[in-house]
């Protein structure tokens, strides 16, 4: 078993493998296996695939709590948006998990330490590895380190609609009252226009319009999020 790694996962997610085996299947590529057969190791790919279960539940249950006005619609996007190919190689090479992927040669020479579907194999694997070995606990503490802040941060906000994004900006130190206000409309009954104000603690803080309430609020508080962006 590589120490290196064994330090670096203690050291970044204060995590012990009790059975390193799980450890060193996670981080071992089937290209490696085929060139070693006669160590009879086992690959990694049937953690990916219960790693990828385990972070759709824990992702899914986490976005259910935290974005509590969005439709299932834009909850599944969102999920979608986190646990996708791409971002979850980012997520891999973060953690350096790259660094210790063990590939067989022409793997290697290919440049398959930086191929995206491997590192997010890689990554699924090694939660698929911490699920077995610690439980599911273990596995939404290592998550909330190292996916939940960029969630937080925004990294995925273009998933979300304008009054939910403005609304996680506001109430980042604490709870704050926001609230919506029309203020006005014009045009006949089949091409309305409608105007509404956004309010902070009765601050105003942007204005839209639209053709519903609805739309005349989301422009607002897109028009907000610009003007705090710009601030």
């Amino acid at each position: 078993m590589n120490e290196q790694l064994l330090q670096l996962i203690k050291k970044r997610f204060q995590v012990e493998f009790k059975d390193t085996t799980l450890l060193e299947d996670a981080f071992t590529h089937s290209s490696y296996v085929n060139e070693h057969r006669y160590l009879e190791l086992t690959d990694n790919e049937r953690l990916e695939f219960l790693g990828d279960a385990v972070l759709e539940l824990i992702i899914s249950e986490y976005l259910y709590g935290k974005f509590t006005d969005l439709p299932e619609g834009k909850l599944t996007k969102m999920r979608a948006a986190i646990v996708c190919e791409d971002s979850l190689a980012k997520f891999a090479k973060a953690c350096q998990f790259d660094h210790y992927i063990r590939l067989g040669k022409g793997e290697e020479n290919s440049n398959g330490r930086q191929r995206p579907a491997l590192l997010c194999d890689l990554f699924e694997s090694f939660l698929g590895a911490l699920y077995l070995d610690q439980g599911l606990v273990a596995a939404e503490k290592f998550v909330a380190q190292v996916i939940f802040p960029k969630i937080e941060s925004g990294a995925f906000s273009h998933e979300m609609d304008h009054k939910t994004a403005l609304q996680e900006i506001l109430q980042r130190n604490g709870d704050v009252a926001i609230s919506y206000q029309l203020v006005g409309e014009e045009g006949p009954a089949h091409n309305r226009q409608f105007a509404v104000e956004v309010s902070v603690e009765g601050h105003v803080i942007g204005r839209g319009q639209g053709k519903s309430k609805k739309m005349a609020e989301q422009s607002a508080a897109a028009a907000a999020i610009s003007d705090l962006n710009n601030n």
